[in-house]
Parts: structure tokens; sequence; C-alpha cells
């Protein structure tokens, strides 16, 4: 299944508590992107905490634009990637 970095840009700060309501909303985007065959892998956070890259395994974008627009997050930009590790040439 094709790979993506999600790039999302947050008006403010962003914030996911990490506690047991943090992970009832990280379950309820899964559960969400479930639906459109979207899977969220991880995701790194900007240290301004106004920019996270997520990472997705999706049949397409506009499986991704459509998981995104269920759980209501912002989306700026989709790029496909391939995966490339430092174990790739042995």
């Amino acid at each position: 299944m094709p790979r993506y970095v999600i790039e999302r840009e947050f008006p403010g700060e962003f914030h996911l508590p990490t506690d047991d309501l943090g992970a009832g909303i990280c379950l309820t985007c899964v559960e969400a992107n479930r639906n459109e065959n979207v899977f969220w892998l991880h995701s790194y956070v900007s240290t301004d905490k106004k920019k996270t890259f997520c990472i997705y395994e999706a049949p397409s974008p506009e499986a991704i634009r459509r998981a995104t627009n269920r759980n209501k997050l912002p989306l700026t930009r989709i790029t496909e990637v391939l995966v490339l590790d430092p174990f790739f040439y042995r």
C-alpha cells in the first residue's frame, strides 16, 4: 500500500493529552481512518507545536482527505513517499 507524509498546520499550539482522554482521541481517529482503509503509523510534532508530520499508509490521497474530514483535522500537504532506511543496502 502506498505511504504518505501528511503535513498539518494548526492555528494554535497542537496539544494532545497524555492520559486516557488523549488515548481515546487517538483511537477515535484510528477508527474513522479504518473506514477509508487509511492507517496512521506515527507522527512528528514541530518544536513550536504548530505543525505535525504524520506517516500514513492509504490507498490514495483522496482516501486520506476523506478520513481527515471525518476527523475534523487540518490538512496542509500530502506527499507520497518511498521508504529508505540504513539497512536498505544489506
